[in-house]
């Protein structure tokens, strides 16, 4: 514990006259009613009233203690704790293109991404996350934070018309760059999940990943889609959507020289299982060891030093007018 006024509590140096006036009080006072002699009292024994009064003076010198102290605010002392853990700065970049409504995973590819990034995020307490959506364009979620509500309440609001149409590949990486280059972790990762090849942005996919790799941060691309056909989503002549079989087309050679230029890994998944291993594979690989620092802040902590001398005075109270009486 610890007081943010401390010097109150030289308050206390009021004890000493106060008791030495108690003592010198107790030894010169003189009856208020005379008698013509006490000898007839003289052999009586004390009885425990006449040492209660002295207990009255006891109670009445802990209240104002109380008081001081209060006076004094204690606080419950800051506290730093280092601990040894594992972290790093991560952006998980998800492609939002119309083409994630795929009906090839359950309940929908954005479903199934959805669902497998809230997981690693719950499971990554110590690091520093971001999140980035991409379609024609690219767009910071969320920036870098270790808010996990923030990231999930983020993720479960994620839908196709956030963004204009399209698979902006090499902007959504560049975005992702900006988020990571203050960072001060060690280790930097990006995980970018799509499901098309690159057909619109401003920065080629290839380009931004060797300004990754200046910058030392890892790309782990993860190509979304089975083999063969898939229901897309397509709208009628009515406006409706409805879902038609075409071929699954990802630029897979784009993605792993992505993800080789930078360190990283290319991943392929073509159910939500596999989606699920890969995410978990990652997890694994991205592990750094790092010291992270614990601090609680300072709070008030004086509700017991009042309630104890409420209760003091309180007592005082009691025992001077219905045990310890003195007669007029």
């Amino acid at each position: 514990m610890q007081f943010a006024h401390p010097y109150y509590l030289y308050l206390f140096i009021l004890f000493v006259p106060l008791i030495a006036h108690y003592i010198i009080r107790q030894r010169t006072s003189h009856p208020s009613l005379g008698i013509s002699s006490a000898s007839a009292f003289a052999h009586m024994p004390r009885t425990w009233r006449q040492y209660m009064r002295h207990v009255l003076f006891g109670l009445r010198l802990a209240t104002i203690g109380c008081l001081i102290v209060i006076l004094a605010r204690p606080q419950l002392k800051d506290n730093w704790r280092t601990t040894s853990t594992e972290g790093t700065d991560i952006v998980l970049a998800i492609d939002v293109s119309s083409s994630m409504l795929a009906r090839d995973f359950k309940p929908d590819r954005m479903g199934a991404a959805k669902s497998v990034a809230a997981k690693f995020i719950q499971g990554r307490e110590s690091d520093n996350i971001g999140l980035v959506i991409f379609a024609g364009e690219s767009l910071t979620g969320v920036p870098m934070t270790v808010d996990r509500a923030l990231l999930l309440n983020y993720i479960e609001g994620i839908h196709m018309e956030m963004l204009e149409d399209g698979t902006a590949i090499g902007d959504g990486i560049a975005t992702s760059l900006n988020r990571l280059k203050e960072g001060k972790a060690k280790s930097k990762s990006i995980i970018l999940l799509t499901d098309g090849s690159n057909n619109t942005g401003v920065v080629a996919p290839v380009t931004a990943s060797e300004v990754a790799k200046e910058l030392g941060v890892r790309i782990y691309t993860i190509g979304v889609g089975t083999n063969g056909n898939a229901p897309y989503p397509t709208r009628n002549m009515f406006g409706k959507i409805e879902f038609v079989p075409q071929p699954v087309v990802i630029d897979e050679a784009t993605l792993k020289t992505i993800a080789s230029n930078t360190g990283g890994k290319y991943f392929r998944a073509t159910d939500n299982k596999t989606l699920e291993a890969i995410f978990a594979e990652i997890d694994a690989l991205e592990k750094t060891q790092m010291d992270v620092r614990h601090f609680s802040h300072t709070e008030d902590d004086y509700a017991l030093w009042a309630w104890l001398a409420l209760g003091l005075f309180a007592l005082e109270l009691l025992l001077r007018y219905a045990i310890v009486r003195q007669i007029p």
